[in-house]
């Protein structure tokens, strides 16, 4: 699973967010992501990528920049 992919499932299934919306410029908070849910995302993105998020991570505002740290996290994993 991509970190778009595990994104965008995560707002429609939990917050209800029609996949149109899930855009790289959308704002997450738009989207209905609070402080718990975004780290409810983060866990999962944990989980399903098999990754470590490091707690000073600077919380991300948009969907492109949640995917663009999910996506540096995986390569270091992977490198």
């Amino acid at each position: 699973m991509s970190s778009a992919e595990l994104i965008r499932t995560f707002l429609t299934d939990r917050l209800g967010v029609e996949p149109g919306q899930v855009q790289p410029v959308a704002l997450l908070a738009d989207l209905g992501v609070d402080s718990l849910m975004l780290a409810e995302l983060m866990f999962e993105a944990e989980d399903r990528l098999g990754i470590e998020i490091p707690s000073d991570l600077k919380p991300p505002r948009t969907v492109a920049d949640m995917q663009a740290a999910l996506d540096a996290l995986t390569s270091v994993k992977t490198g």
